[in-house]
């Protein structure tokens, strides 16, 4: 009877490590200890080693003999690739979602978009990711894809780890929401077109502040 817990474990594991790692809460270049990782989440070693192999297995983390399990660090040349293919994926997400999204959907993007106004105000960095993150699930599950949100969580992987670095430049407060405002009008009038326009916005200013956090 041990044996579907222990399953469990690991599989409940696996999903919450994808997720810190989707929402920056390791930094590229960190390395993770499999001890410190199983006292954060209060749990034996054993699943932990086993989340964190699935994860370099599947290109989220690395490993080498000398160092171990560590979040990598990407080239410019490798965020751009990613950022090419985030375009692709969530403007494709962001079209379909506009013309499928419910009523409860625009009002909960539109509450989401004042969280993200008040975080920015307030200086809230993490807040403010917190309800980006909110923001672009919402859109994306509106499109009805599972396919299409299942490539877009495994192409976050990459970025994610960069994400808490967006606020080091003090102009990016500036203007990260604007193509927001953009993609909320844009659901208002159920414009596919113009919700990928304005995601695709959002994706490449956001990118040229992280970008310059990529190894030349």
């Amino acid at each position: 009877m041990s044996q579907p817990a222990t399953t469990n474990q690991e599989h409940t594991t696996y999903a919450t490590l994808r997720q810190w790692i989707t929402v920056g809460k390791f930094l590229p270049g960190e390395r993770l200890k499999i001890r410190d990782v199983a006292a954060d989440l209060g749990i034996g070693v054993m699943p932990v080693r086993a989340a964190l192999q699935r994860l370099a297995a599947e290109g989220a983390l690395s490993y080498s003999p000398n160092r171990g399990v560590a979040v990598p660090k990407l080239t410019r040349a490798e965020f751009d690739d990613v950022l090419q293919n985030r375009l692709l994926l969530e403007g494709e997400a962001a079209e379909r979602g506009a013309l499928r999204a419910s009523d409860a959907d625009r009002s909960a993007l539109q509450a989401l978009l004042s969280e993200m106004e008040a975080a920015l105000k307030a200086g809230d960095a993490k807040g403010y990711l917190d309800a980006n993150e909110d923001f672009h699930v919402r859109l994306y599950q509106a499109a009805g894809s599972p396919t299409l949100m299942d490539l877009i969580e495994t192409v976050w992987l990459k970025v994610g780890p960069l994400s808490n670095q967006l606020f080091e430049d003090p102009q990016a407060s500036h203007v990260l929401n604007d193509a927001h405002v953009d993609l909320v009008r844009a659901l208002e009038t159920r414009n596919g077109a113009a919700a990928r326009r304005a995601i695709e916005r959002d994706l490449f200013v956001a990118g040229q502040f992280l970008r310059q956090r990529c190894e030349a």
